[in-house]
């Protein structure tokens, strides 16, 4: 760990003792129906909420809508449904969140913590170092875009604040953002909101307290941390959960052609992916239904488990 930084910033995100009102959500992006790697990612979500008596949200991550497959966010809600997942409060959809978006935009520049920028892909990629996230932004546009007339995209200041935060998973994970990532995108120039900053006002606005995902997004994770931080929110706590492959070892996705989940027969689905997160169901459980799944699974459900 470094210590020769003055500022600094530890966050614990261990459940111990456990917040009064537990509130979790599962995020889907509706680019395709639900497959085994968002399956995975629902049922830890769920069993980490359920397990502490708390709320389950669904929240669907629709910002891009050109990539939005027909009808992706109603079968994805009827798979829910039919794997017996029943969530608290009303379905947050993103698209329908640009004014809360634009007023977080409003109060960073306001405070003159965004800048426009008008460089290229092609231009980032040719003066860029590569960060663990990709190449990293040299702030060539802090001080003015010499584009002035391109609206271009928005872009939030990082500095060398050292953020660190406690995963219940993966232990302390470590980040400089400046160094590591570099300003990063808010807005696009087309217009849309980037996944960074939505994340974070949506938990905000949904009163998030615990965030349990896949460990796609743990990169990311300092990221919404230092927004949180600018935009005066609380921070959730944090467990990134094992991602689910293919046999190419490629993350299972629409691109890589990932099969839909088959509703027909619920627990057996079910069972493969609390087996996926390191659980010992009974043999006999295959045979139950969805009712005396979730029984099981939400008493015995152990998250330290999980590999």
């Amino acid at each position: 760990m470094d210590n020769d930084f003055n500022r600094q910033t530890i966050v614990d995100t261990s459940c111990s003792p456990p917040t009064p009102v537990y509130r979790g959500r599962f995020a889907p992006s509706p680019t395709g129906p639900l497959h085994f790697g968002s399956l995975v990612a629902a049922v830890g979500s769920y069993l980490e909420a359920k397990s502490c008596n708390g709320k389950w949200l669904v929240r669907i991550e629709n910002l891009d809508r050109s990539r939005e497959a027909p009808d992706a966010s109603k079968e994805i809600l009827s798979a829910l449904e039919a794997l017996g997942m029943e969530w608290d409060d009303e379905v947050l959809y993103q698209s329908r969140r640009n004014n809360a978006y634009r007023s977080a935009l409003a109060l960073l520049e306001k405070r003159n913590l965004i800048y426009r920028c008008n460089c290229s892909r092609k231009e980032i990629a040719d003066s860029s170092i590569i960060g663990i996230d990709g190449p990293v932004y040299s702030g060539v546009c802090r001080g003015g875009s010499p584009n002035g007339e391109y609206p271009g995209a928005w872009r939030v200041r990082t500095d060398d604040h050292l953020i660190e935060f406690k995963d219940a998973l993966r232990g302390m994970i470590r980040q400089r953002l400046e160094s590591d990532i570099g300003d990063f995108i808010l807005r696009r120039a087309d217009g849309v909101f980037a996944y960074q900053l939505a994340v974070v006002v949506d938990d905000a606005e949904q009163a998030i307290t615990h965030v349990v995902r896949g460990e796609d997004l743990l990169n990311s994770t300092p990221r919404q941390i230092y927004l949180q931080q600018l935009l005066g929110y609380p921070t959730p706590a944090y467990l990134h959960l094992p991602v689910a492959v293919n046999a190419q070892g490629e993350k299972l996705s629409k691109q890589t052609h990932a099969a839909p989940i088959d509703t027909s027969d619920p627990v057996s689905q079910l069972m493969l992916a609390i087996r996926f997160l390191g659980q010992a169901p009974p043999k006999e459980l295959t045979g139950s239904n969805v009712t005396s799944f979730w029984k099981w699974a939400t008493k015995n459900w152990k998250a330290e488990m999980i590999r």
